[in-house]
């Protein structure tokens, strides 16, 4: 497949969409949290100082690096849907894989396998994992059950007014006429590869080959619409 659209039919019938996120925006939004991360803990070691001569400033920043290192993503991932400030930043969420929000439960244990993922060096074994399957999940998602999405709002539908319509050159049935016009719909969120392929694909339903089989579609779905 030419896109990364991740898919689940729950009770009903009702299919839900997502769109999954490689490595390169998590790594971003990972360098992000580990800098605003870095920024907490030289506050905390400052502010530790005065409570050296105590005894009690060592053992302080201990605690408070703990809850830094390994809370501040499982907080931000329970209570602000699924997004630390990095992965807000470049619009992506930590999700279930049923598109269920992301639990505590989950998260900690997505979060904690994070160790695993490091080794040997620089999140090497994550980024083997996550370019060895097709959601982009490294060993923690794939333990605690998870998907980080891409947020970014839709694209708007391709406007109908202005295709042509055009009738096909056979009859079609009901889920062949539907996939034509999810597809008109559904056309300007999908790559340009990607409508190549899926109008390769539809040649054999609408029995009809042309140069540019994606106006061709388009025309169709309009056609079904009625737009005439």
């Amino acid at each position: 497949m030419l896109d990364t659209r991740y898919r689940v039919e729950i009770p009903g019938g009702i299919n839900l969409e997502a769109q999954v996120v490689g490595p390169i925006p998590r790594f971003f939004a990972f360098a992000i949290d580990l800098a605003l991360r870095g920024i907490v803990i030289l506050v905390l070691s400052i502010l530790a100082i005065p409570f050296g001569s105590f005894g009690l400033g060592g053992g302080f920043f201990l605690i408070f690096l703990f809850i830094v290192e390994w809370l501040y993503p499982v907080l931000f991932e329970v209570y602000m849907r699924g997004q630390t400030p990095g992965k807000r930043l470049l619009a992506i969420s930590v999700i279930n894989d049923d598109l269920s929000p992301v639990t505590l439960g989950t998260s900690m244990v997505r979060n904690l396998l994070r160790t695993v993922d490091f080794l040997p060096l620089f999140y090497l074994v994550g980024l083997v994992t996550m370019l060895s399957n097709r959601r982009f999940q490294r060993l923690g998602d794939m333990a605690a059950g998870t998907l980080v999405i891409s947020v970014v709002e839709s694209a708007k539908p391709a406007p109908m007014k202005d295709i042509p319509p055009l009738a096909p050159a056979t009859s079609l049935l009901r889920n062949e006429q539907s996939s034509i016009v999810d597809f008109l719909q559904r056309s300007r969120q999908l790559s340009e590869p990607r409508q190549q392929e899926l109008a390769a694909i539809l040649e054999g339903v609408t029995h009809h080959k042309s140069d540019n089989g994606v106006e061709q579609l388009q025309r169709i779905g309009a056609w079904y619409l009625g737009l005439r």
